[in-house]
């Protein structure tokens, strides 16, 4: 397979490493540092360093954009422009709704792996990066269903798990989950800072609580503030949301009450280990073989219906007749529970569908 890689960073640089040591493939890069190019190539990432990405992403089977935040757009735009008709092209940023909306190309996947460091930049990258990650996918009605399934293959072989989510979710969800813990720890070491400079003392040895709740404090401006702002109306009502808890919490303590305080950490506890659970779910595959005429965005509607009701696919295979009027998709679905869920919906959304 011939892959491009434009931006190579962390991200960019491990999706390099993980396909040529994983896939075997042949891996062209751009990036506008020649910095970051020539150490792409260094560390063996590279079969082609390009100083053009029109050069990179020509011949490219599939592209993934791994540029900051702010600069997604363009760069999506251009790798659209020059790849080959039958080339998938996917970004890898963390907000989606804005990127899904510009680019209604049915070879553009919206992407973003779960997967990265405090670190960033080529020479942190590693091939195994993204093991066992979930990786989120946001088809739109207009993605090719041969593409799709091409980059869903591509991923489970370099290790990430795939999950298709629409973009307005998705970006509600990563508000809460990872961008605004990074607010929550700026303002915690913010908070300590300032009482430690108020009373003159010198910064105490820290206990694990604050360390592991400032891990991700101060994290690189470069890619973190064109994140903020890009998700600024989501992140915005999670802060309001978090405000309004912690306001509950500080009336309780004020009134003394142990019941409810001891409550309050109890219900914490309990949805701490729901999310465990939900996470860890799994179990035995189980495959579904659904009928669905060849129209565009039914592979996107698929798997976004099952997304939204929390089933993961774990692989899929395409079946098209020979005419191509039609076609069986091949669905690989953990859990028992789960696989029960999906031959339901998709009975219900109208397509015939047995599990094999």
């Amino acid at each position: 397979m011939r892959i491009a890689v434009v931006g190579l960073g962390l991200i960019g640089g491990s999706i390099a490493l993980a396909a040529r040591r994983r896939l075997d493939a042949t891996v062209s890069g751009y990036d506008a540092s020649p910095h970051a190019l020539s150490a792409a190539a260094e560390r063996g990432a590279l079969d082609r360093a390009c100083d053009q990405l029109g050069d990179a992403v020509g011949d490219a089977e599939a592209v993934f954009v791994a540029v900051p935040v702010g600069a997604i757009e363009e760069a999506v735009s251009e790798a659209l422009r020059d790849a080959p008709p039958e080339c998938v092209v996917s970004d890898v940023g963390s907000t989606k709704r804005a990127i899904v909306a510009a680019h209604q190309d049915p070879r553009f996947v919206g992407g973003h792996p779960l997967a990265g460091a405090e670190t960033s930049g080529i020479e942190h990258a590693r091939p195994d990066l993204f093991t066992g990650a979930t990786w989120y996918l946001t088809p739109s009605a207009s993605t090719s269903g041969i593409l799709y399934e091409r980059l869903h293959r591509l991923l489970r072989a370099i290790g990430a798990r795939p999950a298709a989510i629409d973009s307005a979710t998705h970006d509600a969800i990563l508000a809460t989950v990872s961008h605004l813990p990074h607010v929550l720890a700026n303002v915690l070491v913010g908070q300590a800072a300032a009482t430690l400079e108020a009373g003159d003392e010198r910064l105490p040895a820290t206990g694990p609580s604050f360390r592991d709740a400032t891990r991700v404090a101060g994290a690189s401006s470069a890619i973190w503030t064109d994140i903020y702002l890009a998700n600024r109306d989501a992140l915005a009502g999670a802060i309001s949301e978090t405000v309004e808890r912690l306001e509950r919490v500080r009336d309780q303590l004020i009134a003394a009450d142990p019941r409810r305080v001891t409550a309050w950490n109890e219900e914490a506890a309990a949805d701490r280990r729901r999310l465990l659970e939900a996470h860890l779910a799994g179990g035995p595959l189980s495959e579904l073989r659904v009928s669905v005429p060849n129209r565009p965005g039914v592979v996107a509607q698929l798997a976004l219906e099952l997304g939204r009701a929390g089933v993961n696919i774990t692989d899929m295979a395409l079946y098209p007749a020979a005419d191509m009027s039609e076609g069986v998709i091949a669905l690989w679905v953990a859990g028992e529970e789960p696989a029960g869920r999906a031959l339901e919906l998709v009975g219900r959304l109208g397509f015939p569908v047995v599990r094999a």
